[in-house]
């Protein structure tokens, strides 16, 4: 008998209403549907799961070195997994206890679901380790949220002296600089940001609403041009741009465009500090809702998601 009839047999044994109301749902929706498609369907479903399960014990038990679950755990942060990270973290440090580096992705991890407070005090831990960079970074951003843009600036640039060829921090750093009314002072990090990670799409975005804000117009439709950024993203460049040039527009918050997210476009929005996506229940997404891509090369771009910063 082979394992996956065994586990078939096993579920139904556990739970024979579950399986006769599910029995009677696959019934109602398919109709005359013959009995072959609905066994087929249904192994389809129970080898899912299986992956699953497979894929969860491979993230925990089977990992054997510290390093290598920290490598799991930053896969799952670019995947966004954020809640499921700060889980994994907890048994990473069960196991070989606290280090910098698991206190790096903790502090990404809180600060990613919302969880200001307690991801401030994690950054501040690593002020004293070699990952002070990262320290001063995420606290740079939480500043940042809180709109406190001078304090970001200062915190970024910390970071920044301590890892100057860091692209993404120069284009946090850059924004930074934008928001808190610093405008020619964001020129040097950002044009740097942009030939250091010439595919970073949060640098091209940041470098565009740079040339809006200045009134450089024409670069700014070349460079949007040339990197084939979509009209979402194009819209949400300009209407942050012109918030920011009117009275009192620095201060406030800069929304993103989202008036094409029903087609289903991509929103690049130059909003590196923004508030956590996290801090509400929207938008969630679990581990069956994603692939694990089979290697640990950077993620798609998606805003504000990346622990180390944004791409």
């Amino acid at each position: 008998m082979k394992p996956l009839d065994l586990c078939m047999r096993s579920r139904a044994a556990r739970r024979p209403l579950a399986c006769a109301f599910a029995a009677a749902a696959v019934l109602a929706f398919t109709g005359c549907a013959g009995l072959k498609d609905q066994y087929a369907a249904s192994a389809d479903a129970q080898q899912r799961m299986a992956a699953e399960a497979a894929a969860d014990t491979k993230a925990g038990a089977s990992v054997d070195t510290q390093a290598t679950y920290l490598k799991l755990v930053e896969q799952m942060q670019k995947e966004e997994l954020w809640f499921a990270s700060l889980a994994h973290i907890d048994a990473l440090e069960q196991r070989w206890g606290v280090s910098p580096e698991s206190t790096r992705v903790r502090a990404d991890a809180l600060r990613q679901t919302g969880q200001a407070a307690p991801a401030e005090a994690a950054y501040k831990r690593l002020l004293g380790t070699p990952l002070a960079s990262a320290g001063y970074r995420g606290l740079g951003l939480l500043a940042g949220m809180r709109g406190s843009y001078a304090e970001a600036v200062q915190l970024l640039m910390q970071a920044q002296h301590r890892t100057p060829t860091d692209a993404l921090l120069l284009s946090d750093l850059g924004y930074a600089h934008l928001r808190a009314g610093q405008i020619e002072e964001a020129r040097l990090p950002l044009m740097q940001a942009l030939q250091l990670r010439p595919d970073s799409t949060q640098a091209q975005a940041n470098l565009a609403l740079y040339l809006e804000v200045t009134n450089q117009r024409d670069q700014a439709t070349a460079l949007m041009d040339a990197n084939r950024m979509s009209e979402t993203t194009r819209r949400a460049v300009r209407e942050a741009a012109l918030q920011m040039r009117a009275p009192g527009g620095l201060a406030a918050p800069v929304a993103a465009a989202t008036s094409a997210s029903t087609r289903g476009e991509p929103i690049v929005a130059p909003l590196a500090l923004k508030p956590s996506r996290w801090s509400s229940v929207g938008g969630m997404r679990t581990v069956s809702q994603t692939t694990p891509p089979a290697s640990t090369a950077e993620a798609p771009f998606s805003p504000n998601s990346n622990p180390r910063g944004t791409p």
